[in-house]
């Protein structure tokens, strides 16, 4: 629990002082990293990393998830500034009760605490953008208050600068991917974050795709205890997907099968992926059912672009090379050169290789988890050096990250599924009219409102 010096951290003197002292860090980082630039140092060894990473050291909020995020998102930073942000906490420190009561009053009223049986003065869990807080309805319902950290707004804007600023140092550093786009979406998703209500909405979403899917259970949000900074939802309870990773096989395959479904059903069927693969976003319960819990970062693509996922599959299964041309032009990129879409053919071969054979493997297949994807990483990224800046479209950016972080469940789990199956029951019969009707049903249905587009 919070002392009363950690809740000034979220007064507004508090978030003032920690402004400050972030443009202090990160000018002071970005004047050394411009000296070294200019005369000629490489950016990108580890101590300019170390610098970075001690210019946020210590700070909370979303910075921290801004910090993460990139750093999960490859070649949005060098890999050495990405180790360094891997490094940084991702808690921050939970706010006091009374602090709590004066918010809760805020959002529900000053009666607030008679709309439940019981509320847990202390957090639950406390991360980025707010606390969660256990209650009981006078239904007798187990429920989830999410309760957002005042001026989230200020301190978001605040964070972003010092993204750009990060994001301009890596155009300078290394020229192979011009990250704008990727910051155009970045910010979008993460100020869509702040808005509990359009939560809720996806929440709804989700609840309605899986209505009839017994191994994935969706909260439900109440609706009369839910604002635009609170949300309230029933309690979900389970374990850490870790903490499955030494049980018996036919375990850990039940949990990342449900796990695969749970990501790709969306897409095929919808259009719609969840876009942060954190574990602490899932849990397991006793009889092997995952828990969806966390539905902020929900992004969501127009038919065509899924549409480009199906072809690019099917044009690289059957080496169909119009067909894996037109599939990388759905998704946006431009330019298209023989030598580029050999660098993307690496990439999208180590996304889409476990679904290529009919037979049962792990996702590595042999290969030292901690060796699993550098090698591609590599070549993709020396060709990119030579044809670049390549400016990947923003559509991109979740979606690499998001596959990404689904593999990474499965080398956990060191699962062994037919991923070739798998996948291809989820495209079956694939019509991308039919998922713009079914994607437009059911985000009606849901109340999602349309997505943050921002100019890069």
């Amino acid at each position: 629990m919070a002392s009363g010096s950690d809740k000034s951290e979220n007064s507004v003197g508090g978030r003032v002082k920690r402004y400050a002292q972030v443009s202090t860090g990160m000018g002071g980082f970005a004047a050394r990293a411009a000296g070294g630039w200019l005369f000629g140092k490489d950016l990108t060894t580890e101590e300019y990393a170390a610098e970075l990473r001690n210019a946020l050291g210590g700070l909370k909020g979303p910075i921290m998830k801004l910090a993460q995020m990139a750093a999960t998102i490859p070649d949005v930073l060098p890999e050495e500034f990405a180790a360094e942000l891997a490094k940084l906490q991702s808690n921050a420190p939970a706010m006091g009760w009374p602090f709590v009561r004066r918010r809760m009053a805020a959002e529900l009223g000053r009666d607030w605490k008679s709309k439940f049986a019981s509320f847990d003065k202390e957090a639950a869990a406390a991360a980025s953008l707010g606390q969660v807080h256990r209650a009981v309805d006078h239904d007798g319902r187990q429920l989830a208050c999410k309760l957002q950290y005042p001026d989230m707004d200020s301190a978001v804007e605040a964070d972003l600068k010092q993204l750009s600023v990060l994001l301009s140092i890596h155009r300078r550093v290394d020229r192979a991917i011009d990250t704008k786009e990727m910051a155009a979406e970045i910010s979008a998703r993460l100020r869509e974050e702040l808005d509990y209500q359009r939560e809720a909405a996806h929440i709804a979403l989700y609840g309605a795709i899986f209505a009839d899917t017994p191994t994935i259970i969706v909260p439900e949000t109440i609706e009369a205890l839910s604002t635009k900074r609170l949300l309230t939802m029933t309690w979900l309870d389970g374990k850490p997907v870790l903490s499955f990773k030494d049980n018996p096989l036919e375990d850990r395959n039940k949990v990342a099968e449900a796990m695969f479904h749970a990501w790709w059903s969306p897409l095929s069927q919808y259009g719609v992926i969840h876009g942060d693969p954190h574990l602490g976003n899932y849990s397991i319960t006793e009889d092997l059912r995952m828990n969806l819990l966390d539905y902020g970062c929900i992004r969501v693509f127009p038919a065509a672009f899924v549409q480009g996922v199906v072809d690019l599959y099917y044009g690289l299964l059957n080496q169909e090379e119009d067909r894996v041309v037109h599939a990388y032009e759905q998704w946006g990129f431009k330019g298209l050169s023989r030598e580029l879409i050999d660098a993307l053919n690496i990439w999208a071969g180590f996304i889409y290789g476990p679904m290529f054979e009919d037979r049962v493997r792990t996702v590595a297949d042999g290969i030292k988890p901690s060796e699993y994807g550098r090698a591609q990483a590599f070549q993709v990224h020396q060709k990119l050096r030579e044809l670049g800046p390549v400016r990947p479209p923003r559509e991109f950016v979740f979606m690499e990250r998001a596959a990404i972080g689904l593999g990474g469940v499965f080398l956990h789990l060191n699962a062994e599924l037919n991923f070739y199956r798998l996948f291809n029951e989820a495209i079956d019969g694939f019509e991308a009219q039919a998922l713009a009707a079914r994607q437009s049903t059911a985000l009606q249905a849901a109340g999602v409102p349309e997505q943050l587009e921002i100019a890069a």
